[in-house]
């Protein structure tokens, strides 16, 4: 790396998923979830195949993480995709480029799919006083009460999962959003701030706010309670992320975020990690 690559870099964790393979993948901090539970369909499996690196059509020689989730409208027959790094994010910068599909590569489309990027920390017991969430849902196809296509901005104070109760700030973008998309996570003192390519969509603050570090994390499953019966037969999603970026300690808009990307990859930099501190391995199972 240049030292101008050095310099731009400082304090940054940035990766735009060039590996070779999953494996490459692992041994650099990423955690593929095989873990059994929430958030999903009960029974559902959570498979560490079901994410891949794949060459990206539109662009030669770069790679993409692909999340890929699928379901035949039973437990046993749906599968779904989780991706997590290390919990050292708190306040800065969480932001990455994803592509969000409206339709299913394969099969016919209606189940209540859910395509995310979020920060997370492990709930510890049922309303966890440190529970600490920042998320991006998108769901193409509704659910949870509602059949209208959004994205929510959502920052959370704690939860009960069983029987589920919530305590939280949303904040919905109606109408689906098939393609590529920029989202940028800012996490202060006091307040959370929610961009969608560049434009502010949430603040959201008082006990919302994390308190503790949390875990970039991706992932792709269904929303219990909607599935299309078994007579549709199979039905496949799948969720792309170009580039993730971490800035700890700093505000960076939007354009910044782009700004630091650019400069890193016209630098040769596929991946960079300068942010001090180990961190904690993700358990990756929330």
């Amino acid at each position: 790396m240049s030292a101008a690559a050095i310099a731009i870099a400082a304090g940054l964790f940035f990766d735009d998923f060039s590996q070779p393979d999953t494996a490459a993948l692992q041994a650099q901090g990423w955690v593929l979830r095989q873990a059994p539970g929430h958030p999903g369909v009960p029974g559902a499996r959570w498979a560490p195949e079901a994410i891949a690196l794949v060459d990206d059509p539109a662009r030669p020689g770069n790679r993409l993480l692909r999340l890929r989730a699928q379901t035949d409208g039973t437990p046993e027959g749906t599968v779904q995709a989780q991706a997590c790094h290390q919990r050292r994010a708190l306040h800065g910068t969480v932001a990455a480029r994803v592509r969000f599909s409206a339709q299913p590569v394969a099969g016919v489309d209606g189940d209540p799919v859910v395509q995310t990027f979020y920060q997370v920390s492990p709930l510890a017991h049922d309303y966890d006083p440190t529970f600490s969430e920042v998320d991006f849902e998108h769901l193409p196809n509704g659910g949870w009460g509602s059949p209208q296509p959004r994205l929510y901005a959502v920052s959370w104070q704690t939860v009960r999962l069983e029987p589920w109760d919530a305590r939280n700030q949303a904040t919905e973008v109606v109408g689906a959003l098939n393609g590529w998309h920029t989202l940028v996570i800012h996490v202060d003192a006091v307040s959370t701030r929610h961009y969608l390519d560049g434009r502010l969509i949430a603040t959201h603050g008082g006990r919302n706010v994390p308190v503790v570090p949390m875990a970039p994390s991706f992932n792709l499953w269904f929303s219990p309670g909607g599935l299309l019966p078994p007579s549709a037969g199979v039905r496949v999603y799948e969720q792309d992320v170009d580039w993730v970026l971490h800035a700890p300690g700093r505000q960076l808009a939007p354009a910044q975020v782009q700004a630091e990307v650019q400069r890193l990859r016209q630098a040769g930099v596929s991946r960079h990690d300068a942010v001090a501190g180990g961190g904690h391995r993700a358990t990756c199972d929330f």
